[in-house]
């Protein structure tokens, strides 16, 4: 009996296609990578609105004329900006980076089209270093947004207490938050 497109052909064994570890694990680090790209690219937007702050002789909400911040304040307020907007961009070039040689390799084999055969010490190395350049981009965002809270509630050595409580809250969220964050990716690098 021929087999027809209405009536296939029931003695045909079919074998399950099922997907070992390996096969997937590329596209898991393609996703982790485009994961740090979109949280840098949220990250890059917060550095320019720090930047749109740097205008001198602004006044402080506290009313007190020695509560305002002075030139200084304003010019680190611009250097962390700018540091922060660089590991923030190297940490974004470098995913890139390894989601084009995996996407390339990927085109090679149209049969593997979740596997890529990359060196993984590269690949590791390479998010590793991705990762960092997003940790201290925080770190250097965290500092700059320290100088925006004294630019506009009031510097922290004239007893500012929402300066203070401000500060106090992004410093405990931000710091916990990156702890989770590099306790989570030295466990996944190490296992």
């Amino acid at each position: 009996m021929e087999e027809s497109e209405y009536y296939p052909n029931h003695n045909t064994q079919q074998v399950p296609n099922f997907s070992t570890p390996s096969d997937t694990t590329t596209s898991v680090h393609v996703t982790a990578l485009d994961g740090l790209v979109n949280v840098n690219s949220l990250f890059t937007i917060a550095v320019f609105v720090g930047l749109s702050l740097t205008t001198p002789g602004q006044r402080s909400l506290e009313n007190r004329t020695s509560c305002d911040a002075g030139i200084d304040v304003a010019r680190k307020l611009l250097v962390f900006e700018v540091v922060s907007f660089s590991f923030f961009l190297f940490s974004s070039l470098v995913a890139q980076g390894l989601k084009l040689a995996i996407n390339i390799l990927n085109s090679k084999d149209a049969d593997e089209i979740f596997k890529a055969h990359i060196n993984t010490k590269v690949l590791r190395v390479g998010m590793l270093a991705s990762a960092l350049g997003s940790v201290m981009g925080c770190l250097f965002l965290m500092l700059s947004m320290i100088h925006v809270i004294q630019i506009r509630l009031g510097l922290l050595s004239c007893g500012s207490k929402s300066a203070a409580h401000a500060v106090a809250a992004l410093v405990l969220l931000v710091t916990s938050a990156l702890l989770v964050y590099i306790s989570t990716a030295l466990y996944a690098f190490l296992h």
